[in-house]
């Protein structure tokens, strides 16, 4: 699949694109609280698309380890009007970062192209809002919830598991009448997952292959950086830019990041490595 059409607009795939992160959230671990204005949420996407940025990903719940849910009406309040400023003034294309019916069914009809749910659907009437929208869906693996998903994450076999978990969720689309030509996979690198596992599940990326879907991965700032390399929130680009080249190196499509002119600069590259042909 080189083109995925989201809404009103079609997105090319056949490169690898980046997608920027707006968190319109007080809670956010990396930017909660800079962007909940509108006039301040249109600027920082407004530099995204300037930087390179294919996607503008708006979410108004926090999904960051611990995180507390918020009422269906204060994420509708936080999401859907920056979604009609980035449609109406920006001709954006827009991801809704969301797991809930009503953000889903409001957030399409306010313009938005992509609906990107760490919950893969499985809030009550998520699979339907999103098979009514006719938008297409990204799937992520987690286990548990945002609150809980830390607390003692097992696996026998952590890729095995993502992929049979990703499979489930893709029949689950097609029986709700949800097309394969509508569905991406991300495999939720820091979502329930220890430090090795997400280590192991990188190294392993490229199986995720064999679901023939788009691949979108979300890496950025994670506190596996934390872990691995002893560096704070703030320090953590120069692992991000790593493995979005990993990823991209075993298949990813789409790389979520909030660093969007490095991260566009370091796929770029990533991807003419894996385009470079012999010269005749």
């Amino acid at each position: 699949m080189t083109r995925l059409r989201c809404g009103s607009r079609t997105l090319d795939l056949s490169a690898p694109v980046v997608m920027g992160i707006l968190n319109v959230t007080p809670d956010s671990f990396s930017d909660g609280g800079r962007f909940n204005e509108r006039d301040a949420a249109l600027r920082q996407a407004e530099q995204m698309l300037a930087d390179g940025a294919a996607i503008i990903d708006v979410g108004g719940e926090s999904t960051r380890p611990g995180a507390a849910p918020v009422s269906e009406q204060e994420e509708l309040d936080r999401v859907v009007p920056i979604v009609e400023a980035l449609h109406q003034h920006l001709d954006a294309l827009v991801s809704l970062d969301t797991s809930t019916a009503a953000v889903i069914r409001d957030g399409a009809a306010a313009g938005a192209g992509l609906i990107n749910d760490v919950r893969a659907l499985r809030r009550p009437g998520a699979l339907q809002a999103a098979a009514a929208s006719g938008l297409p869906a990204c799937l992520m693996h987690m286990q548990g919830e945002p609150g809980n998903m830390q607390d003692n994450p097992q696996y026998d076999d952590v890729t095995a598991e993502v992929m049979a978990f990703l499979q489930e969720r893709i029949a689950a689309c097609e029986a709700a009448g949800i097309t394969r030509d509508r569905l991406l996979v991300d495999p939720g690198f820091g979502f329930a997952k220890s430090a090795n596992h997400n280590l192991l599940l990188m190294r392993e990326m490229a199986q995720l292959q064999q679901l023939n879907l788009p691949i979108l991965i979300g890496v950025s700032r994670k506190s596996l950086f934390g872990k691995v390399l002893g560096r704070g929130v703030n320090e953590r680009l120069p692992g991000s830019l790593a493995a979005a080249v990993m990823c991209v190196e075993r298949g990813a499509l789409i790389v979520r990041a909030h660093d969007v002119q490095e991260t566009v600069d370091a796929v770029r590259f990533a991807h003419a490595v894996r385009e470079a042909h012999k010269e005749s």
